[in-house]
């Protein structure tokens, strides 16, 4: 909510009148002509956290200098790391990360009672929308049934998941569930829930108007950016912390432009945009930095296509990509469904409040690039990470030369022979052309004898993911590549698994008002359910013929989707290599069914009269898409399939669920359980304590993302999770996923660090979650780490570069801290991770004067000292003693990580949570 507070900013304050409305607003221009200094230059981004300085100055959290310090910024050259204290106006989450953080705030319900306090003290002060995107599973395909089934499925398996959050909604206030089957949760802000500019009354009842912006506990948070709303991802942690109004401390950031000049030529895509813009941003390193999108070519790029572009800063690095209020932004708000006066608001404040992006835009940045969009060309990205570009011409090459250096980097025997028996016997390997002997193959019985599958065999094809499915033109393409393919008779190949999952509703209808979702029926893309879906590793599984032949003959099974994520162990467990791409070229892979073919080349198969049938057959022309898109994409269908958006189906609505101000925990309940956190906390919070004779739990490598820390997807009987939950009486049937299961610290404590792909470098040639134990034998990394608790001992993380990359998944760090690690020491961090460890009382540090763990010759049988934390400063250097196995000592130099001085308060109160908790209790 504003407050007018501030002796100065008050001079800020001004009326605008629109149409039939008025309105107050900060003004930028009225805060120079009183003397805060000179904002005519900033970027449009950083304008949008000035203006929120100059709402919630109140010459403590926010002073004078504060705003003064984003003059300096554009003095200094786009520098000026000044700590601020920034309130966003409100705060998005999705179901995998909502649930934990609602479990948090239930929990503190409770804590605070034990605290002496008020359980109404937690209610969320900003307004939060937590949509339910990430638990449809893909258990049915390919058939008309699917959507129903899965759906149904769906809610057996998290009825309890859902019962919580109806108890969630009702309890506090400010918080609204938009039910499952509705859309992802990206794309329903982007469609609906953002306003670009907001409107709020204050405490004297006037209305004011200010930038729209937010927090979301997704790291794609950032997709709405294109719509010119900052929005960026938290964990949960720190959204908890801003709900409760808890301000988010940050650093005023560098900006680096982004100039796109020129336009997309013939055969190209957003999707190939992206992943262009994805490679050029992590070579040039934004990490911890604002990106904001400027040049002529935005006039060529409709928002759409920004959107697609926005939605994927986490995997450049960035902690936003922004792109400035122009004309576009009007029409998009138009084109679905935005209140009139809104959209005239939106300009109107722009252009008064210098937001607007128009032919003179040119602002000060700390740094600039710049790409020539008519030189991007078809593409895609893998086969483990979004910045791995790949020219589609050599994307076929790429992946075999992938597969030599796999099949030379580790045995390939076959763990077993596979010999079919019935009718045809066993076939003769087919060659692949230039795989020189690298490549595995394995056969799949069948009614009608038997199929080949190979190393780069197509398992998975999924249109998937809030970013492309946002996206009409992409989409419309993927339907008339199908449309072309069905009419000419090619079908996708038997053994993939083909899945069409769309952001939002409106996606469907537009879809079956061209005619085009039967198309996409014919050749098995039939809609599977509105979430997230592959992209978050809910892809299912696979035939169990197709499975057990996978890894019966330890095949490189291959997924393509059109999704932002490719880590290892995401997307499916038996899937080793992963394409991200867009939805016509999912739907090309699913018809050729194998990454070894050039599909620029090659034919794709052959038509009803046995002619070959190359891509070029059936891809559809810029204009051809167009059209359509303007003919099926209606501000109409918008305002349908949004007018009911909180309601749900009759499944929702029949969801049963408790009262009461504080939640009644089920004790048998496998989903959701009264967290550790608060339970027996003291009044007073304690100094940062030395770490002294720690062992190490692991050592981990370069691009360790939450992904590998905090696995989404599912797992087997022989996990302790598994075992945690065959013991509490659950069938493997109903274990779901991680992610479902995020209610649940005991089932998340075993997850954490169990990627079956991760690799801690204590142990040779063993992946999964594994370590030493205390007796030097290889364990569970739970089981060890409870065995050290047991000890009394601390424990630390080694780790390389970019660590905690990825999703913002704040269990990622919670169970970090609940295994009982200290302090993870790595070359650097990813942002959200960052403040996720400091929010959980894990301190991060970096290793300084160029050691690493290779080059310290780290084994993982150390113990660590760090020394001088109580008194440590924000990013001091401290002094750390390593003892070698043999007895010997290093000492070495480490950064810590812990930035601002607020920051150092939470890891002394055992995280951002205690120390809100604590503050509430103390105002009781």
């Amino acid at each position: 909510m504003p407050i007018t507070v501030g002796q100065d900013t008050a001079k800020a304050r001004k009326s605008l009148g629109v149409g039939d409305q008025t309105v107050s607003y900060y003004s930028i221009k009225a805060a120079e002509e009183a003397g805060l200094g000179d904002f005519s230059r900033l970027p449009a981004v950083l304008k949008v956290v000035l203006e929120n300085m100059l709402r919630f100055e109140d010459g403590k959290t926010v002073t004078t200098d504060d705003i003064k310090a984003f003059s300096e910024w554009a003095e200094k050259g786009g520098r000026n790391p000044r700590e601020i204290a920034y309130r966003p106006a409100r705060v998005l989450m999705q179901d995998f990360t909502g649930v934990p953080a609602v479990v948090d705030l239930a929990a503190m319900r409770d804590g605070i009672l034990e605290l002496g306090g008020n359980a109404q003290q937690i209610n969320p002060l900003n307004p939060v929308d937590l949509v339910i995107d990430h638990s449809v599973m893909i258990d049915e395909f390919g058939n008309p049934r699917a959507f129903q089934m899965n759906v149904d499925r769906e809610y057996e398996r998290n009825i309890e998941r859902y019962q919580f959050l109806k108890w969630g909604q009702g309890a506090f206030n400010n918080f609204r569930v938009v039910p499952p089957g509705t859309g992802i949760c990206h794309q329903v802000n982007l469609e609906y829930l953002a306003q670009t500019v907001w409107t709020d009354t204050d405490q004297n009842g006037e209305e004011v108007a200010y930038p729209d912006t937010l927090v979301g506990t997704d790291s794609h948070t950032t997709m709405v950016n294109g719509a010119a709303v900052l929005g960026w991802g938290v964990g949960g942690i720190e959204a908890e912390a801003a709900m409760l109004g808890q301000p988010i401390s940050m650093l005023i950031p560098e900006v680096v432009g982004f100039e796109l000049t020129g336009k997309m030529v013939e055969g190209t895509t957003a999707t190939d945009l992206v992943l262009r813009v994805v490679e050029m941003l992590r070579e040039k390193g934004v990490v911890g930095k604002f990106v904001e999108f400027y040049g002529d070519g935005l006039d060529n790029l409709p928002l759409a296509d920004r959107a697609t572009i926005g939605n994927m800063a986490p995997e450049y690095g960035a902690t936003c990509g922004f792109f400035p209020i122009d004309q576009e932004t009007l029409r998009y708000l138009e084109l679905t469904g935005r209140d009139k006066d809104r959209i005239a608001l939106v300009e109107a404040y722009a252009r008064e409040n210098g937001m607007w992006r128009d032919e003179g835009y040119a602002p000060i940045y700390s740094d600039t690039l710049s790409l020539d969009m008519g030189t991007v060309v078809p593409a895609i990205s893998g086969p483990k990470r979004p910045q791995d570009h790949i020219p589609l011409d050599n994307a076929a090459e790429a992946f075999k030369d992938y597969v030599k250096g796999f099949r030379e980097g580790r045995d390939a025997t076959p763990t077993s022979e596979i010999r079919w028996e019935g009718e045809g016997g066993q076939p003769e390997p087919r060659a692949i052309p230039g795989d020189e002997g690298h490549h595995q193959r394995g056969y799949v019985p069948t009614e009608d004898g038997n199929y080949q599958l190979h190393d780069g065999s197509i398992v998975i094809a999924s249109i998937t993911s809030c970013t492309n499915t946002s996206n009409p033109y992409v989409m419309i393409g993927a339907g008339l590549v199908a449309r072309k393919a069905r009419e000419l008779g090619l079908d996708r190949k038997p053994w993939v698994k083909t899945s069409l999952a769309p952001g939002s509703q409106v996606v469907s209808q537009y879809l079956e008002a061209a005619g085009l979702q039967d198309d996409l029926d014919a050749i098995g893309f039939n809609l599977v359910g509105y979430g997230c879906t592959t992209c978050i590793g809910n892809s299912g599984p696979l035939a169990p013929e197709i499975s057990k032949c996978i890894n019966d003959y330890d095949l490189i099974g291959v997924s393509v989707l059109s999704g932002n994520r490719n880590f290892e162990g995401r997307i499916s467990p038996d899937v080793r290599a992963n394409y991200l791409a867009s939805p016509p070229l999912v739907v090309a892979y699913a018809l050729v069914g194998d990454m070894n073919v050039d599909i620029t080349r090659d034919p794709l198969g052959q038509d009803k009269d046995g002619n070959d049938v190359f891509l070029k057959d059936l891809w559809p022309d810029t204009k051809e898409i167009a059209d359509l898109v303007e003919k099926t994409v209606t501000r109409e269908a918008f305002q349908e399939k949004y007018a009911d958006v909180f309601k749900g189906d009759e499944k929702w609505r029949a969801v049963e669920t408790s009262e009461g101000e504080t939640y009644d925990w089920p004790p048998e309940s496998t989903y959701v359980q009264n967290p550790p956190y608060f339970q027996g906390m003291s009044k007073d919070p304690g100094a940062i304590e030395d770490i002294e004779g720690a062992r190490v739990l692991a050592i981990l490598g370069d691009m360790v993302t939450t992904d590998h820390i905090s696995p989404a997807g599912s797992f087997k009987e022989s996990t302790p999770a598994g075992q945690y939950l065959r013991e509490h009486g659950v069938p493997v049937r109903e274990f779901n996923s991680y992610g479902s299961r995020r209610g649940n610290h005991e089932v998340m404590m075993r997850g954490t660090f169990a990627n079956i792909r991760i690799k801690n470098e204590m142990l040779d040639g063993v992946e999964g979650g594994y370590t030493k134990g205390p007796d030097g034998e290889e364990t569970s990394i739970y089981d060890a780490a409870m065995a050290y608790k047991e000890q009394g001992t601390p424990l630390v993380i080694f780790a390389g570069e970019q660590y905690g990359a990825g999703s913002s998944r704040d269990w990622a760090a919670k169970g970090t801290a609940l295994l009982g690690v200290r302090a993870v020491i790595a070359e650097d961090f990813e942002r959200i991770h960052r403040s996720n460890l400091v929010g959980m009382g894990v301190i991060p540090f970096e290793f300084t004067g160029g050691d690493t763990r290779k080059s310290l010759g780290l084994t993982g049988d150390e113990e660590v000292t760090i020394k001088g934390l109580a008194d440590v400063k924000p990013q001091q250097e401290v002094p750390c003693t390593i003892r070698m196995a043999d007895g010997s000592e290093k000492e070495i130099t480490l950064k810590c990580r812990i930035d601002t001085a607020i920051e150092k308060e939470y890891v002394e109160h055992g995280g951002v949570l205690h120390y809100v908790l604590r503050d509430l209790a103390k105002s009781a």
